[in-house]
């Protein structure tokens, strides 16, 4: 095992801030072999891989600006706590009504914050990356997401998206149909749950964000500097709660940050999914698998109204991310008013049609596309 540099850091000669992330030698091989990979489509349709190398330099220069992500942290954070005091007081006068009332949009800043800490741990949001770190952990213990553990991740996340040889760090599980037809019978039930929404979004994704994110499991116990950032932030999450617990009390704090943090975590796990399982995304193996291809086919151009678009820090604009993920949120759109032809070659998807999303679970390697349980139940009875 050996540490490499973040893909897209990688493959562009990004001179800025390093990313790390551990990978091993035949996948970083890989990575660099198929990362320019030359590739014609016979139909005329749009050439992704293509556009994606020719555009991926170009966009480096939409890099980081000191004094307007401080502008923007500022617009965030204070509203944020402000709104944070207004439902403790609130609480602790049994207004719970009111406290209840103003998580939502609580909720709706702690995504955003949690957007830049996103950025910081690409290194996006500013110039350097120490000042990316220190934001990043801060942020964290609101977020109460382990900075270094996660930034280590989700950079596997991103060498990786859209290779089914490599799947399974920071990313939604997904089964191919041989794999579901080959499990055992309670395997296959579990991975039904574990898709259903109601199990990973409404459950899954609250006790993911207040519980798991306290363990170390899987490759994090067996990494010391994620061991050291969950247990880091464990301890940061003691004192910074067990303090305001102390002078006003548990309820007034629960209260006002608990069904907040739920629902910050309904939308995020929301997001997370959309911006990878829909119907016409990109999986391959081995050296089918292309760095650029993967970062725009793989990943949704999820459009929201302009409201929900700055809660969420443009990340809709997920395939432009994905292609360059040194741009800070603030650029996105930027990005894409001035290469438009990013408006026409990732998969475009609404708020409304982002719910048929949900009922898409497998990867079905021979007709390549995600389905559904029931069209691989009507699949299986057809090919008998």
């Amino acid at each position: 095992m050996r540490l490499v540099k973040n893909a897209d850091s990688d493959i562009g000669q990004y001179r800025g801030p390093r990313i790390y992330q551990i990978l091993t030698a035949s996948e970083t091989k890989l990575l660099s072999s198929n990362a320019s990979k030359p590739h014609s489509d016979p139909s005329g349709a749009i050439d992704t891989r293509a556009l994606a190398v020719r555009l991926s330099p170009l966009l480096k220069a939409y890099g980081a600006n000191t004094k307007r992500s401080l502008l923007q942290l500022a617009l965030t954070i204070v509203p944020f706590f402000a709104l944070l005091v207004i439902m403790a007081v609130a609480a602790a006068h049994q207004l719970y009504w009111l406290s209840l009332l103003l998580a939502a949009p609580t909720a709706g800043l702690l995504v955003r914050l949690f957007i830049f800490q996103h950025d910081c741990g690409h290194g996006a949001y500013f110039p350097s990356r120490t000042a990316n770190d220190i934001l990043g952990r801060f942020i964290s213990v609101l977020t109460f997401t382990p900075y270094d553990q996660w930034k280590r991740s989700h950079a596997y996340h991103h060498a990786a998206s859209g290779d089914l040889d490599r799947r399974g760090q920071g990313d939604v599980v997904v089964m191919t149909t041989r794999e579901y037809q080959a499990a055992p019978r309670f395997k296959r039930l579990g991975y039904r749950l574990y898709r259903n929404p109601i199990i990973m979004i409404a459950l899954g994704a609250p006790v993911n964000f207040l519980l798991l994110q306290r363990l170390p499991l899987g490759r994090a116990f067996r990494d010391r500097p994620s061991m050291r950032s969950i247990m880091g932030l464990n301890l940061a999450l003691l004192i910074a709660f067990g303090l305001p617990i102390a002078m006003i009390g548990v309820w007034p704090v629960l209260t006002a940050y608990l069904p907040m943090l739920i629902i910050a975590a309904w939308i995020g796990g929301w997001l997370f999914y959309i911006q990878h399982q829909f119907e016409g995304t990109y999986w391959e193996r081995g050296e089918n698998w292309n760095f650029h291809q993967a970062a725009i086919e793989s990943s949704s151009y999820f459009v929201l109204p302009p409201v929900l678009r700055w809660f969420t820090g443009n990340i809709g604009l997920h395939h432009i991310h994905h292609l360059c993920s040194k741009i800070p949120n603030y650029r996105l759109q930027a990005c894409l008013d001035a290469f438009p032809e990013l408006r026409n070659v990732a998969k475009r998807i609404s708020l409304r049609g982002s719910l048929k999303c949900w009922r898409l679970a497998l990867w079905d390697e021979d007709r390549r596309r995600l389905v559904s349980f029931r069209d691989y139940g009507r699949q299986k009875l057809l090919s008998k």
